[in-house]
């Protein structure tokens, strides 16, 4: 059973898939605003989310960047848009799958579990470990981290970025082997995820670009993080 955040502003479809989600076992909650939803991931952190399209507050693909900058749970589109070039947008804008309208609770319950089981495997991708770099300690096998003995309340992808760089530490990693080593995506172009989550990264870690600690930027490079001096 997973965790479901259903956002879609059509309520006779809105209430068709949490019927149907429900009955396959999944927990769902329903909104129908990108802003309801902005604030149910903030506050509840589901193991997934269905994002439509055709918002009335907002469009859609706006909510899907609005919302990779607060969380790295895996997110469905659903839309009635199925030209290529609108596929290939949201999917670089950080979406883990689509589905084009219309489709059966069965396909979309389908869609969840394979999404769900290949984030878990990508969570897996680092061997467990314990990276120790000045006072920051990171332990992957136990997915966390803390800083100067206090614990730091990271996302999944800010873990997975945070103890890819302490395994590596003072070497520089570039933006494409992030992408395709953190993120699993091509590094084709322009990508903003990474420096979002570096900026939350770095606020959690009482650090910032200007005044960096632990997390340097080599300009034009990459990133690297190193014990502070």
């Amino acid at each position: 059973m997973a965790t479901v955040l259903l956002v879609e502003d059509d309520h006779v479809v809105r209430g068709a898939m949490l019927r149907s989600l429900t009955d396959r076992g999944h927990a769902v909650h329903a909104v129908g605003t990108a802003l309801d939803a902005l604030r149910r991931v903030a506050a509840e952190a589901p193991d997934l989310v269905v994002l439509d399209l055709g918002l009335p507050d907002l469009d859609g693909s706006d909510a899907l960047r609005m919302l990779r900058g607060i969380t790295d749970v895996p997110i469905i589109i659903a839309t009635a848009r199925d030209d290529e070039q609108s596929v290939v947008r949201l999917l670089r804008a950080g979406a883990d799958d689509y589905m084009v309208k219309p489709f059966t609770g069965a396909h979309l319950d389908a869609r969840i579990t394979t999404v769900l089981r290949r984030a878990g495997r990508a969570s897996r991708t680092v061997a467990p470990a314990v990276h120790t770099v000045g006072g920051l300690k990171v332990d992957v096998g136990e997915r966390s981290a803390q800083l100067d003995g206090a614990s730091l309340a990271l996302t999944r992808k800010e873990f997975d970025l945070l103890a890819y760089l302490a395994a590596r530490p003072g070497r520089v990693v570039s933006r494409r082997e992030l992408l395709e080593e953190v993120w699993r995506q091509p590094s084709v172009g322009e990508d903003q995820t990474i420096d979002v989550h570096l900026y939350w990264l770095r606020r959690k870690m009482g650090e910032s670009a200007a005044k960096p600690r632990y997390l340097r930027t080599v300009r034009g490079v990459g990133f690297r993080l190193v014990a502070p001096d």
